[in-house]
């Protein structure tokens, strides 16, 4: 019965020990020192706030559509796009899109790129199709020490 008060109290000894350990790093200062103060221009360019644009992105889309500027896009107003680009696939300007219509980029692209005139496309010939991807930029570093 000794061995198990003897126990926990070694326990209890021990989980205080390592509690006072603990409280007493924690309340160290940080061993690296604060950064310097920034030069006054930086302060001041800190200080002003940014502006925020004048419209946000959803108005300036909402303004593209409302077309007569009333604050209401109509049905029509919502269906000029689609209707522009509709009229520039019907060639033929009869109101009815036909396969070779809607397909006739794809039609035109295959035509180009089967330069010999086969009717199938060559793994060379085929590649001529591949759609260029643009790529962002990645925006410029600017490294601490250069100014």
């Amino acid at each position: 019965m000794w061995r198990y008060l003897a126990g926990a109290a070694a326990m209890a000894l021990l989980g205080g020990g390592g509690f006072v350990l603990w409280q007493s790093l924690d309340a160290r200062p940080p061993l690296t020192p604060p950064p310097p103060p920034a030069p006054a221009a930086e302060q001041r360019a800190i200080a002003e706030a940014p502006v925020a644009t004048e419209k946000s992105r959803e108005e300036k889309r909402f303004a593209r559509y409302d077309k007569d500027k009333d604050g209401k896009v109509a049905r029509e107003e919502f269906l000029a796009a689609r209707r522009k680009a509709y009229a520039r696939l019907d060639a033929n300007g009869d109101g009815r899109l036909s396969f070779e219509e809607w397909s006739i980029k794809t039609t035109d692209r295959f035509a180009k790129a089967d330069s010999d005139r086969s009717a199938t496309l060559t793994p060379e010939e085929f590649a001529t199709t591949r759609v260029a991807r643009k790529t962002k930029r990645p925006s410029p570093c600017v490294a601490d020490g250069d100014d």
